[in-house]
């Protein structure tokens, strides 16, 4: 009978016969972590993949990130984990629905966060991160920026960056924003002594309570390197799980039992046993003009961020 260590050690030794480069986003479940080449949050892997020396990339995550990876690296081949892994804040914008707003806002420089298709980023100014958005923003020569499509990571860059007028629309990750405020109070009455670290994409009611607001990135290097030893965790619950590994003398405590994304649980190591022994995934394919064009925004970030 097959184990989580004999599937693990098979997929090793496929993806180093096979020359296989493993990425896993940092939601995915630690035994999927174990087996990456690099993990991380979205942007960051995608340069990771860019500078890999295989020739085939495995992303253990959601579509618009492997179409990153495939816009940083079309030479590459590129795979998915999971062909229905998708992102509900991806498909909350068009192209030609980001067209119409640009109609409205004549001359706005328009923001996109990573979190989007790579359809969407061809007719977007400059792409941003959670971590790079407030420095990208502030770095603009436009004084009006249209930020799409997650209202309360523009929300938070525009509590940062007083000095620009920023447009919002309606948008956003359904996990992150049904943290509520309530239970942010509930749980630091809980655990008053643990440090609340939220991600932007929480409601700017949750994030106004936070010890720290920032990136997964950002959040696990924030709990990593503190010397405190408590913490709630407001983004997605393998947070919890990844950090209790990483620092087992410490405390984290999930702020919603709800914030879990079920595309990227979709994605088991299972599958990725299967894409890398040739029997699962999908191969992420782009137009050529969509390659070039969505590159644009992203260079723009690369120059300014």
């Amino acid at each position: 009978m097959n184990t989580v260590r004999s599937i693990q050690d098979d997929i090793l030794k496929l993806k180093k016969e096979k020359d296989i480069c493993i990425l896993a986003h940092a939601y995915q479940s630690q035994d999927i972590l174990e087996v990456a080449d690099f993990t991380g949050d979205s942007y960051g892997l995608s340069l990771q993949a860019a500078k890999a020396a295989q020739k085939t990339v495995l992303l253990c995550g959601v579509r618009f990130m492997a179409e990153t990876v495939k816009i940083l690296s079309p030479q590459k081949k590129v795979l998915l984990s999971h062909p229905q892994a998708g992102c509900p804040m991806a498909q909350q914008i068009s192209a030609s629905q980001l067209c119409g707003l640009k109609e409205q806002y004549p001359g706005y420089t328009v923001a996109a966060y990573i979190n989007t298709t790579a359809e969407l980023k061809t007719v977007c100014d400059v792409c941003v991160t959670s971590s790079s958005a407030v420095k990208i923003i502030r770095s603009l020569d436009s004084q009006n920026i249209l930020f799409v499509p997650d209202c309360n990571l523009g929300a938070w860059v525009a509590g940062q960056v007083p000095e620009k007028n920023i447009q919002l629309v309606s948008g956003g990750c359904p996990a992150h924003a049904g943290i509520s405020p309530q239970q942010a109070r509930q749980m630091k009455k809980l655990h008053p002594d643990a440090k609340l670290l939220v991600h932007p994409e929480c409601l700017p009611e949750v994030s106004a309570q936070a010890d720290y607001v920032g990136s997964t990135t950002g959040i696990i290097d924030y709990a990593v390197n503190s010397p405190d030893t408590s913490f709630i965790i407001g983004t997605e619950n393998s947070i919890v799980e990844h950090l209790q590994f990483a620092c087992p003398e410490k405390q984290f405590y999930a702020l919603s039992e709800n914030c879990i994304c079920s595309n990227m649980k979709l994605t088991t190591l299972m599958e990725v046993w299967h894409c890398v022994n040739g029997t699962g995934g999908e191969e992420i394919t782009l137009p050529d003009s969509v390659l070039t064009q969505a590159r644009r925004c992203i260079d723009t970030m690369l120059t300014l961020g």
